[in-house]
């Protein structure tokens, strides 16, 4: 569990790693002491402006402390989601920063090994791969199956393609944190 302080750090460093990019600054998030900040975990990074989708990018490991993977998947959730084009600055004030701080993935058989609200899925075969956060399911009042037939069509493949021998699933759970609206 992330602490309030580190809650507050983590979405300042992400609007601010944002903003420096926005302005075309560097960002450099200084040292952290806390040690959750420190531990190297995966993260996600989603904007969401008048209660939709604005842009989200992540990844499930990370070389780097935590501190500097949020700073870099918010700016690249800003500027990088091909699904959008780039934020800009007057957005930057309309916009609510979310983190999922992600647990390691485990390899899973099917909806069973699903437990809504908490787990998310990633899901791949051959070149084909999709991922959605475990809020994902919650929000659109989903259950298990339907998440993964949903996680399929992400990954541009039919939605029965999940119980195909070559498909490989994962669960994760995340730790979410956000600004308050």
């Amino acid at each position: 569990m992330i602490s309030d302080v580190a809650t507050q750090v983590l979405l300042g460093i992400a609007r601010s790693a944002i903003e420096h990019e926005l302005e075309q600054l560097p960002c450099t998030p200084a040292p952290r002491e806390e040690q959750s900040l420190n531990e190297r975990s995966g993260c996600f990074v989603t904007l969401i402006m008048d209660g939709q989708l604005r842009g989200c990018i992540g990844n499930f490991q990370s070389r780097r402390p935590l501190y500097k993977e949020v700073a870099l998947m918010a700016v690249a959730a800003a500027t990088e989601d091909p699904r959008f084009a780039p934020l800009t600055r007057s957005e930057l004030d309309l916009v609510k920063i979310e983190i999922t701080i992600l647990s390691p993935l485990e390899k899973i058989s099917g909806p069973d090994d699903i437990i809504i609200g908490v787990h998310g899925i990633y899901l791949e075969n051959g070149f084909n791969r999709g991922v959605l956060l475990p809020q994902v399911a919650s929000e659109h009042h989903w259950d298990a199956l339907t998440f993964l037939r949903q996680t399929c069509n992400k990954a541009g493949l039919s939605t029965d393609m999940w119980h195909a021998p070559d498909t490989e699933i994962y669960r994760f759970s995340g730790e979410i944190i956000a600004e308050k609206p």
